[in-house]
């Protein structure tokens, strides 16, 4: 096996896998290289969204493949947007996710703004075999949106270690706190044994 299967067509999120599975001398591949693919994502967690996601494309391919559900949880929505933080407001469109978000805030004060971004990935081979990662990170909403870099909830996050939005980040500084560098972080320490066995 040399190719692997990242079931995205994101291209900034496949370069960000490229980079971290090169060493290991795998082709990554997207949805993008292949016909369309028809996914039903009606899972209640991330977990089972990603390994949806994971075994419709592996069944469909018969390749390994990786896949990820991410979300934002909010302490006082009791844990929205979560698995719906891509169309809280509608399919994929950021400025009403985030306008709708605000919204739903509206009379929640700071100290209990709390939320928390989460990343579940998981990786599946046609023989069953399994990979499972979790990250996340933790952080207050604002009031007002702040930083042009990132996408989704990115402005609203505010992370108070760094005293800045995760739009205000570099990109390095992201990938090093985000919930989704965590996931990969942990994916790759057992990503060997699993593409080995």
């Amino acid at each position: 096996m040399t190719t692997l299967v990242i079931a995205t067509k994101n291209a900034g999120k496949a370069r960000e896998y490229q980079k971290m599975l090169a060493p290991h001398g795998i082709e990554v591949k997207t949805l993008a290289d292949f016909p369309p693919i028809s996914i039903n994502e009606n899972g209640q967690s991330f977990e089972e969204n990603a390994t949806i996601k994971a075994q419709t494309v592996m069944e469909a391919l018969n390749l390994p493949v990786m896949a990820d559900d991410s979300g934002l949880v909010v302490d006082a929505l009791n844990g929205e947007p979560g698995i719906h933080s891509a169309r809280y407001a509608g399919d994929h469109d950021d400025a009403a996710n985030n306008a709708k978000l605000l919204a739903a805030l509206k009379d929640v004060p700071y100290e209990e703004r709390t939320a928390h971004f989460h990343t579940t990935i998981v990786a599946l081979k046609p023989d069953g075999t399994k990979l499972i990662a979790n990250g996340r990170v933790d952080g207050q909403i604002l009031r007002e949106r702040r930083g042009e870099n990132g996408f989704g909830y990115d402005p609203l996050f505010y992370l108070p270690a760094y005293k800045k939005t995760m739009a205000q980040l570099t990109a390095d500084q992201k990938n090093a706190v985000s919930h989704r560098g965590r996931a990969l972080r942990e994916f790759m320490q057992d990503f060997p044994e699993w593409w080995r066995a």
